[in-house]
């Protein structure tokens, strides 16, 4: 839970940047951060958002860290080259996008990195955030050895066929029915991507394969509503799905 941590304690965390084999074995950077202490402690994949791998991904993994979670996040941004999140971020997009398959890929590969761990319980989840919410579900789906996962508010997850490309050739919720693990979901009311209606969507073929999973959806707040750093936070809905998140992984990876 948040802020509930016993002032008498220590506590303690060590943060890098790594090198990762992701996808086809290619060498990517990930950012890793990890309680000090013998464990054995959870793992936390985090699949970083369309604004890039990006300050606010390694703070959020830290706040994952200090909660008793080693956490890597993956740069799936890495075959774009290097420079700031947002310059990264718009090479992706002016080439169509980060491809799906090169974003599972870096998940599995992430998975096995942190089971492998001598610190590890062995039981992983996956986060994401905007697109990187879209690619938690899809882990969810075709990713092996995630006991859990959250998609926080991830635009795309239901798409048109208009909609479909090379990098995104099949819509995440065409795999509903290969879920694999617990979902949790975090949605704002006043989105534009997802919709409401989109979530909807989404929890009707969720409920017709009988999946295990609970939607949180928030009003006054639309997407993004997490990110403190603009205008669309909202604090009071940000702390309790905060909450309800720490609450979800410790029922499932502790």
């Amino acid at each position: 839970m948040w802020n509930q941590q016993n002032t008498g304690e220590y506590e303690g965390m060590m943060a890098e940047t790594i090198s990762l084999p992701g996808f086809q074995g290619e060498n990517i950077h990930a950012y890793l951060s990890r309680p000090l202490g013998a464990g054995p402690y959870p793992g936390i994949i985090l699949i970083p958002h369309m604004p890039g791998w990006d300050e606010w991904c390694r703070e959020t993994a830290r706040r994952f860290t200090q909660h008793g979670y080693v956490t890597i996040c993956p740069d799936i941004f890495d075959r774009f080259g290097h420079g700031t999140p947002s310059e990264i971020s718009q090479v992706a997009r002016d080439a169509g996008g980060v491809r799906d398959d090169t974003v599972m890929g870096d998940c599995q590969t992430a998975v096995n990195y942190l089971q492998a761990l001598p610190y590890s319980n062995g039981k992983i989840g996956v986060i994401g955030m905007c697109s990187g919410g879209r690619h938690a579900f899809l882990a969810a789906c075709r990713v092996s050895g995630l006991s859990a996962a959250v998609d926080c508010w991830g635009g795309g997850v239901v798409m048109n066929p208009d909609q479909l490309t090379p990098a995104r050739p099949v819509a995440p919720i065409d795999y509903t029915a290969e879920l694999s693990c617990p979902l949790l979901g975090i949605f704002g009311n006043d989105d534009r991507s997802p919709t409401a209606e989109q979530v909807d969507i989404h929890e009707a073929e969720l409920k017709k394969y009988s999946k295990d999973y609970s939607f949180h959806r928030y009003d006054d707040a639309g997407h993004g509503f997490w990110y403190y750093h603009g205008e669309a936070y909202r604090p009071k809905q940000a702390m309790d799905s905060w909450a309800k998140t720490f609450e979800f992984f410790s029922a499932h990876l502790r």
